[in-house]
């Protein structure tokens, strides 16, 4: 198919896709960066595709087993392990997911959303990921499903701001940075912030934990299937966890407003005593 561009349009439109982020041309064999001695070179945009292949590329690649990642780098999950394990307060675990660096949704995110309510609570919620609204604010359901969620502990006298501790509720996520376009979290993140969500637990040391959708559930029980893991009570952190609707489901099927409130008038009945 011909085109009727011209040469400066042309140029323009490569200009464009640098922008974006396409800024590496793709040759006939891969390159082992790996095997390179000093910093990796960063290809140019107008390099040829017939662009000669380092010495040795092709033996490098062969000796590396699969899976083999150099001995230099740091893993993600272990750092993150780490690093939430030192923090000895909720203070201090904030500053430290601030500070991570390996998870690429703090690129694209305006804010850490870290939590909200009384840390003291007996009740902690854990969610999936921000959306778009809780991005801007900088702060867990704050945004459409953030209000139902509000009316729904509210109707069993909990709010996330009540002064008495068996009466209040905290909220966290999995996720501390919103996904692009509130895509489902990949399991490499979900696997760098599980540390991070274990040691939030440990330092809020709530009495029971309420695990809000699928991606919560699949990440600290590791199933899915909310419609048939609600309203049963399990085992989550060493803590009794019950599985519910997330708010952003039941604005999408408020049929199951239904079980919903079966399972917050069990919540109460369990924090009654």
């Amino acid at each position: 198919m011909g085109t009727d561009l011209t040469y400066a349009q042309l140029v323009a439109a490569l200009d464009w896709q640098i922008e974006l982020g396409a800024d590496e041309a793709i040759c006939d064999a891969p390159i082992d960066r790996y095997g390179l001695e000093g910093p990796a070179p960063k290809a140019d945009a107008w390099t040829k595709r017939d662009a000669p292949v380092p010495a040795g590329t092709h033996d490098n690649l062969a000796a590396v087993p699969a899976g083999t990642e150099p001995a230099d780098l740091p893993d993600p999950v272990t750092e993150a392990r780490q690093t939430a394990m030192a923090a000895p307060d909720l203070e201090a675990l904030r500053a430290a997911l601030s500070a991570y660096q390996h998870c690429e949704l703090r690129k694209g995110a305006r804010n850490l959303v870290f939590a909200d309510g009384r840390p003291e609570a007996r009740l902690m919620i854990i969610g999936e990921a921000p959306g778009a609204e809780e991005d801007r604010v900088g702060k867990p359901f704050v945004g459409r499903a953030g209000q139902l969620l509000d009316r729904m502990f509210a109707a069993i006298g909990m709010r996330r701001d009540a002064p008495d501790v068996q009466t209040a509720i905290y909220i966290t996520n999995i996720l501390p940075w919103r996904p692009p376009q509130n895509r489902d979290p990949k399991p490499e993140e979900v696997a760098m912030m599980r540390p991070f969500v274990e040691r939030h637990v440990d330092l809020v040391d709530p009495d029971l934990l309420i695990l809000m959708g699928n991606h919560a559930c699949q990440a600290l029980l590791g199933k899915r299937g909310i419609t048939r893991l609600r309203g049963t009570w399990t085992e989550a952190l060493g803590r009794p966890a019950l599985p519910m609707f997330h708010p952003a489901y039941l604005l999408r099927n408020p049929v199951m407003k239904r079980e919903a409130w079966s399972d917050l008038l069990d919540v109460h009945a369990r924090l009654s005593g």
